[in-house]
């Protein structure tokens, strides 16, 4: 069986990694893997480094579509995807998570009839002013095979009209979810120790640290938001070290963005430590000798639970309400005082108990196995 599997952003490369792996150790004599790159984002810091330090397996196409505006971006990689899929004729199209080019693939291969699975499913902000909300309820509902990292989001595909019976042969008119467990918490674990020679790199670090990304344009590109997190970063720099690994598109924005009385203090200030962005495995080292993380990222958000580390949320909803109400992380939007107050919080008293929310570790062999089950 052939499978083509999307990717277009950085955090699908890595995802891509656990199931390429998981056909690579056990189902290689039954499954052809084709990975095809849009070309969404891509750079050498950002993209490149991760097929040679996870050992994934290289393209057989990159698309180069490069950055835009949505409609056009979109409509560019389900062109260029269907030419793909004409070339291939895959058995079936993965996909993952959120993004444009999860999108653009749901439409080019559900026009074309080929089954789609999608890795990720049932997550839900319920926020549709995200344009990752709307990318992920459409590519729901065109998908043969849904695979849920959490019960809540297998919850919302039977709330959304999804039946839990399942077929010994799925369709996209009677399609199959399941609850799986988290394919990422299978890279945490595979990669863990691997991560702990990434130790000479940052020596700078002094536990204990509190580890900041931020990289949503929700918060880049909006002037109020941008000042409140920074602000209160520095805030926090006073009793812990600060260590931000920043995106290209928060480097780019911010002297656009705060005012230079703040970027002056920031720059000032030797208990922040701004680096390059990291691989995966530098972050996964990252994260698991920090204290606290801070982050609008959700797959961060979940690495954080992973390592057992507590993680400030700086958006104002997550599609992991697990670990929220579990008393691992919390929603403090762009508020300066929320931020701190929860730092401060969970720096003095960690959270201890961080039950197996995202399955055993072996959410990839799962899959693979269902794939030839049941298409």
């Amino acid at each position: 069986m052939k499978l083509t599997t999307i990717i277009g952003a950085r955090p699908q490369i890595i995802k891509a990694s656990a199931l390429s792996r998981a056909i690579r150790n056990s189902f290689s004599d039954k499954l052809e893997e084709v990975i095809i790159h849009t070309g969404q984002h891509y750079d050498q810091n950002m993209s490149e480094v991760f097929f040679t330090e996870l050992d994934i397996p290289r393209p057989r196409y990159n698309l180069a579509v490069g950055s835009g505006k949505h409609g056009k971006q979109t409509a560019l990689m389900t062109e260029r995807l269907e030419e793909v899929f004409e070339a291939e004729k895959p058995d079936a199209v993965v996909v993952y998570g959120d993004t444009n080019s999860t999108l653009a693939a749901a439409i080019a291969a559900s026009k074309m009839l080929i089954p789609i699975v999608h890795i990720e499913a049932g997550l839900r902000s319920f926020n549709k002013s995200m344009p990752e909300e709307i990318n992920r309820i459409l590519c729901d509902h065109v998908s043969t095979l849904l695979f849920s990292p959490t019960q809540t989001g297998y919850d919302n595909l039977v709330k959304e009209g999804f039946s839990q019976q399942l077929s010994s042969k799925a369709t996209a008119d009677s399609p199959n979810i399941y609850h799986c467990g988290d394919i990422m918490y299978d890279n945490t674990l595979f990669f863990e120790k691997k991560a702990e020679l990434s130790a000479c790199k940052f020596t700078f670090c002094k536990p204990p640290y509190a580890l900041c990304t931020i990289h949503r344009d929700s918060n880049t590109d909006n002037k109020a938001r941008m000042q409140s997190i920074f602000e209160a970063i520095l805030q926090i720099s006073r009793f812990c070290q600060i260590i931000l690994p920043l995106h290209p598109r928060t480097k780019k924005m911010m002297p656009q963005m705060l005012s230079q009385k703040l970027l002056t203090e920031l720059q000032d200030n030797s208990n922040i430590k701004i680096i390059e962005p990291v691989s995966f495995l530098d972050m996964i080292y990252l994260e698991k000798h920090s204290s606290l993380i801070l982050t609008d990222s959700g797959g961060v958000q979940k690495e954080a639970y992973f390592l057992k580390r507590p993680s400030v949320i700086l958006r104002s909803e997550t599609e992991w309400q697990e670990i929220v109400q579990q008393g691992n992380a919390f929603v403090c939007d762009a508020d300066r005082d929320l931020i701190c107050q929860r730092a401060d919080a969970f720096l003095a008293n960690p959270p201890s108990d961080y039950p197996p929310l995202f399955g055993d570790g072996k959410a990839g062999d799962f899959i693979c196995q269902t794939i030839l089950d049941t298409l």
